[in-house]
């Protein structure tokens, strides 16, 4: 248990706007023999509910809009979030990518996507990137 409560972590640490990779976490302990799919449960779970803390993070930055220092301009904010909540919303099944994914669910948060689907949107391309570590690693150990 402490092995998937481990790459629980690692995949949350992953997803939030800090340097981190779960990657080799989970793979190590597939070529450990640990079960495919409690890894692909906890991976997915930690790095979406991580993730979430980006989109939380988007979105209590927006009561600081007045602020100086917030990085969008007022008159810009209302047709950016626009844009993003008609096309931009389908780019968070693309949140797993390394280079920025992450920046993607803070944005999110931003933009005042639903949370449900963004969770749902998140989960979908996190738990696919995961599915698809596990079967090529999977498959290089036959």
């Amino acid at each position: 248990m402490e092995a998937y409560l481990g790459l629980f972590s690692a995949a949350f640490i992953a997803a939030t706007l800090l340097p981190f990779y779960s990657e080799a976490l989970l793979v190590g302990l597939q070529a450990g023999g640990y079960d495919p799919w409690a890894l692909w449960l906890w991976a997915t779970a930690g790095n979406t509910l991580g993730a979430a803390v980006n989109w939380a993070l988007g979105r209590w930055l927006l009561h600081y809009q007045d602020r100086r220092w917030f990085p969008f301009k007022p008159g810009t904010l209302g047709p950016a979030q626009r844009w993003y909540q008609r096309w931009g919303v389908w780019s968070l099944l693309m949140a797993w990518l390394p280079v920025g994914g992450d920046a993607l669910t803070f944005i999110a948060g931003v933009m005042r996507v639903r949370f449900d689907l963004f969770f749902a949107l998140t989960w979908i391309g996190k738990g696919a990137r995961y599915a698809a570590l596990l079967g090529l690693f999977g498959l290089a150990e036959i």
